[in-house]
């Protein structure tokens, strides 16, 4: 047991930073269920797509090329209990064909878990003219969800993997005027702007969900080594080694707090959080801001709609 589980222990629900996504899933049978799982073949998402599955769930499993989702799939020994897909976040024809796969199988979809996601690129990168960080994580999911909250389950679930690095977004929260990152980039400053515009839209999304069933929630799964950390410096890097053993979750403990708010009947109450370490969290004043939430949905609308 780490020195940081033993400080921080377990929350009300009886789970906390050292659950596993086992743990939390344990007695829940998810047969006859279908989840949306993107990033499903490294890390996080593979543990999730493992325990979906053993769980009894049918997973979609969007990887960015269909042959990297089979993989996957053959590795978390998922196979008969989910279906390959590919779908490349920063290219919305790519995004645009999962959702219409996605409907053709015909499945409602008691959730969807926006796993995938880009960190800290050292330099700035675009696409269609917006900053990488951002494209991925927040329109590539933006253009992919909204295109399947009809395909939801009256009951269907909406995670976004946001992170506590939105405490690093810039001031303001959304750069509005910068979104292509050409006006000054910082790597961990555009990191923190695209999990800040997750858990946006998973509070807009909830509060559009209102008067129905269905929920949305962000969450942060901690801080792991995954292959997130291939873009850190090597000193950073060697940080992360020394400090793993100590102040790092591992990878199953690190899925947990996705697979918790996709599943548990407790989690339903809380729509609209942020969750870290398995229960409700306090994000920061602009991952709390409604109304910078709304101006977000207005303007992915707009981006999305522009795009090729």
């Amino acid at each position: 047991m780490s020195l940081v589980s033993l400080v921080k222990g377990k929350g009300q629900n009886g789970f906390g930073f050292a659950s596993t996504a086992e743990e939390v899933t344990a007695g829940r049978d998810l047969s006859g269920q279908t989840v949306l799982l993107t990033g499903c073949n490294a890390g996080l998402g593979l543990e999730t797509l493992r325990v979906m599955a053993r769980r009894g769930a049918h997973v979609i499993a969007a990887a960015r090329t269909e042959a990297k989702a089979a993989a996957a799939i053959a590795a978390a020994g998922a196979g008969g209990r989910a279906t390959a897909m590919a779908c490349e976040l920063s290219d919305p024809p790519s995004v645009r064909a999962c959702v219409a796969a996605v409907r053709g199988l015909g499945r409602p979809l008691a959730a969807m878990i926006c796993n995938a996601g880009i960190m800290a690129l050292p330099r700035l990168e675009q696409k269609q003219g917006y900053e990488l960080q951002f494209f991925t994580n927040h329109i590539g999911h933006f253009i992919l969800v909204t295109g399947l909250v009809d395909a939801l389950a009256d009951d269907g679930r909406v995670v976004m993997l946001s992170s506590d690095a939105h405490r690093r977004a810039p001031e303001g929260g959304i750069q509005f005027d910068n979104l292509s990152g050409a006006s000054g980039y910082r790597p961990w400053t555009a990191y923190g702007q695209s999990k800040l515009a997750n858990m946006l839209f998973a509070s807009e999304l909830a509060r559009r969900f209102a008067g129905s069933k269905r929920t949305a929630y962000s969450v942060h799964p901690g801080v792991i080594r995954t292959e997130l950390v291939r873009h850190l410096n090597p000193a950073a890097r060697v940080v992360f080694g020394a400090l793993g053993p100590i102040m790092l979750k591992s990878i199953p403990q690190g899925a947990a707090t996705q697979c918790y708010v996709a599943t548990h009947p407790d989690a339903a109450k809380s729509s609209g959080s942020y969750f870290a370490d398995c229960n409700p969290a306090r994000p920061s004043r602009y991952g709390g801001d409604a109304e910078l939430a709304r101006r977000l949905w207005v303007a992915s609308e707009k981006i999305a709609a522009e795009l090729p």
